[in-house]
């Protein structure tokens, strides 16, 4: 299989290296996550110097992807039915159809999110990963943006969705695709150095 070709540009955020210090990210995944959308944002909370924790619903490995084709393994570390929200000061949603299909399906992801929104803390996602936030019931009055195929489940769900390559809403920042990864990276950072804001 030919060695998957990411063509997002190279992630750069101009943000002191220190601005996430002492930050811990969970960047919540199951098998076939489209990579990029993990990858990029990854290095950018790294750079800024968060500490970034790959949590999935299984231990071991976990299976990223290039669209529908399968990418890259990443190793998983973090369980999700034993991760605890309460040590983590954000979390990143990245897409993939099959990905967001089945986290949006697992009532521990569900709850996981939840506690994360109820807490106040930032929450990031991009492209089919607002599926989760549809079915754990968090997106009633909220506006994000997403892979437009969403649309009509956010709308349906009480949501606003709109079509830009960025959305903050309080404690979320929202993006479409791996096209707005560097606007959705440098919403990120900054999201998640001021800390979210409570709904």
């Amino acid at each position: 299989m030919q060695k998957n070709q990411e063509r997002v540009p190279t992630p750069h955020v101009d943000q002191s290296s220190t601005a996430l210090a002492g930050k811990r990210v969970a960047l919540l995944v199951t098998d076939m996550f489209e990579q990029v959308e993990l990858t990029g944002p990854r290095q950018v909370l790294q750079q800024a110097g968060a500490t970034t924790v790959i949590v999935a619903l299984q231990g071991g490995e976990v299976q990223g992807a290039h669209h529908e084709h399968k990418a890259d393994r990443f190793s998983v570390q973090a369980v999700l039915a034993e991760a605890h929200p309460d040590d983590f000061d954000a979390v990143v949603l990245p897409g993939g159809v099959m990905n967001a299909d089945t986290l949006r399906t697992r009532p521990e992801a569900q709850r996981f999110v939840k506690k994360i929104q109820d807490d106040g803390k930032p929450i990031a996602v991009i492209c089919h990963g607002a599926w989760l936030l549809v079915s754990a019931g968090l997106v009633n009055g909220r506006t994000l943006t997403s892979w437009p195929s969403l649309a009509d489940d956010i709308r349906n769900a009480g949501g606003e969705w709109v079509d830009r390559e960025v959305v903050r809403d309080g404690n979320w920042v929202s993006s479409r695709k791996p096209d707005d990864i560097p606007a959705f990276n440098r919403e990120m950072v900054a999201l998640f150095a001021a800390g979210g804001s409570a709904r």
